[in-house]
């Protein structure tokens, strides 16, 4: 008599989910991330308030789709490939986090229902492939490129900017913080290095009080009876400690017989501080910014010889001063010959809402420059970085890449018309792959109208009709709610985020419809402690 049990491969514990429960579980986790985040997209999209639940219990307000997705616990495999992309979206970028993941969610629910309609998920692919390679030329062949006129490049960059920021918390003053990020990125001379620009909250005033302010600021005060301004400065950028001239007697211990040999220890001690300091002196500079304390005595030191000392200088603050004033950091003062000074032109103190800070002006590194955001809220304040992150990167990505294109859903109408024309040249069921494809691009448009409560099947159907026509420059106006011409006015993006979440949410989406068995691994079994017994 032969058992019907099912032989057991795996290990107790774990777990296998086949072929079509596989599938499933992988659609039903993408289409549900995308579900979540897709409320987020557009001029109009919604924020989400994310709540750590631990000792902090931090708030975050968001619209930001890959620090939403950052932020919230995902158990669902083919859920985790999607917060995955957009976080590659957010390094590799900086804008179009929240796009890719819709894009890949309305891919695979196309997916879900060739499958059910028995399309082989290979058949899907090789169409998908396809039409992801007619998409990118036809994007690719649409965008203009203003590289070698610097009026219409800022013009775009402008333009850009605006539409970047217009789906942020910052959308009210976009002119403002449009022109602010154009001039920073501008002032890095296509380095596209983003170290250079430094973005200081302070809380109070409102958000329209933010300004950009050429130079370096460094949240710090400067010692007791210390010069406030000085003039061509040189800078000594240090890590080492400053605080060993007094004796720590707490749990220390010292046997004397009388308490003047304690006074020769304490000297000693001094002797060795004052020793450090000539030294740092000897290498003729006139700032000294330490990265740990100084305590009284070497700060009183540096006061009698007319050097402003400015301790514990965040670790972030220091590595940035000294690539921004062209110097070294420095834990040992032996060669004063050879050590690199960090040089600029003045510093003084300013004072903001009602803290003061030490302004460094004509650094070195003539591209340097501070934002300083103001806010009524840390919530606000923490948004309003995270959005002018994402114009900053985006800016930085069209220096490089100096192609754009239209926003407002004009490109992705634009792809799915060319993906269209192709499925109709194109025998098999490939076909049906591509249409589906099409589809999955056309509900981009129609997500950031239904954001911003517009009926989003007229006016999908109105913009395929133009697009038809071959007005490629089409798409919705969201201040009217209609459609309009993108090139009018002035809604573009960048070539190189378009052309990138395209890419990257195929792909994802394709990984997941490979997919036909999951398998959990078994839990490891905790050892039995010896202590118990």
């Amino acid at each position: 008599m032969v058992s019907l049990n099912p032989v057991q491969i795996f290990s107790r514990g774990a777990e296998e989910e086949k072929a079509e429960t596989a599938r499933l579980s992988s659609f039903v986790g993408a289409i549900a991330i995308g579900d979540l985040v897709k409320s987020t997209l557009g001029p109009k999209g919604m924020d989400k308030i994310l709540q750590s639940m631990g000792r902090s219990e931090k708030i975050q307000v968001t619209n930001d789709g890959a620090t939403i997705l950052r932020s919230i616990g995902v158990d669902n495999p083919a859920a985790k490939v999607l917060v995955d992309i957009s976080k590659t979206q957010d390094d590799e970028v900086g804008d179009g986090t929240t796009s890719v993941v819709v894009l890949a969610c309305e891919l695979l629910r196309e997916a879900e229902t060739l499958v059910s309609k028995r399309i082989h998920p290979q058949t899907i692919i090789a169409g998908w492939r396809l039409a992801t390679d007619e998409a990118r030329k036809a994007l690719t062949a649409f965008a203009r490129d203003h590289g070698s006129d610097p009026v219409k490049f800022r013009e775009d960059l402008i333009n850009i900017a605006r539409t970047t920021i217009s789906s942020k918390i910052l959308t009210q003053y976009k002119e403002m913080f449009a022109e602010l990020s154009v001039n920073a990125v501008m002032r890095l001379k296509g380095s596209g290095s983003l170290d250079a620009i430094q973005i200081i909250k302070k809380l109070g005033g409102g958000l329209k009080d933010s300004y950009l302010d050429e130079g370096f600021l460094l949240d710090k005060k400067i010692g007791v009876n210390q010069p406030k301004r000085i003039e061509k400065a040189k800078i000594l950028i240090a890590n080492t400690p400053m605080d060993t001239d007094k004796i720590k007697v707490f749990g220390s211990k010292v046997k004397v017989d009388s308490i003047s040999k304690v006074a020769e220890i304490e000297l000693a001690e001094k002797e060795k501080m004052k020793d450090k300091v000539n030294r740092i002196l000897k290498h003729g500079c006139n700032v000294f910014i330490n990265r740990q304390l100084i305590y009284n005595y070497p700060e009183q030191l540096f006061a009698d010889a007319g050097v402003m000392a400015i301790e514990h200088a965040d670790f972030e603050g220091v590595e940035r001063l000294a690539l921004v004033t062209g110097g070294e950091i420095y834990s040992t003062f032996d060669s004063p010959e050879t050590a690199l000074l960090g040089q600029c032109d003045l510093i003084e103190e300013i004072i903001i809402g009602e803290d003061r800070l030490l302004k460094f002006s004509g650094v070195k590194m003539g591209e340097a420059c501070t934002v300083v955001l103001r806010g009524a809220t840390q919530q606000i304040l923490d948004e309003a970085e995270r959005s002018l992150h994402d114009a900053l990167c985006v800016l930085t990505q069209t220096v490089k890449e100096t192609k754009t294109v239209f926003g407002g859903g004009s490109s992705e109408m634009l792809m799915a018309d060319a993906v269209l024309k192709l499925a109709a040249k194109t025998p098999g069921k490939e076909a049906v792959a591509m249409e589906s494809f099409a589809r999955a691009l056309r509900m981009i448009p129609a997500i950031i109208s239904d954001n911003g409560g517009y009926d989003s099947s007229q006016l999908i159907s109105e913009l395929r009709a133009v697009h038809t026509e071959g007005k490629h420059t089409y798409g919705i106006d969201m201040e009217l709610g209609e459609i309009g011409d993108m090139e009018k006015l002035g809604i573009t993006e960048s070539f190189q985020v378009k052309r990138q979440v395209l890419i990257s949410a195929s792909e994802a989406a394709e990984m997941i419809l490979r997919v036909d068995d999951i398998v959990k691994a078994a839990p490891r079994q905790r050892e039995p402690d010896h202590r118990d017994h």
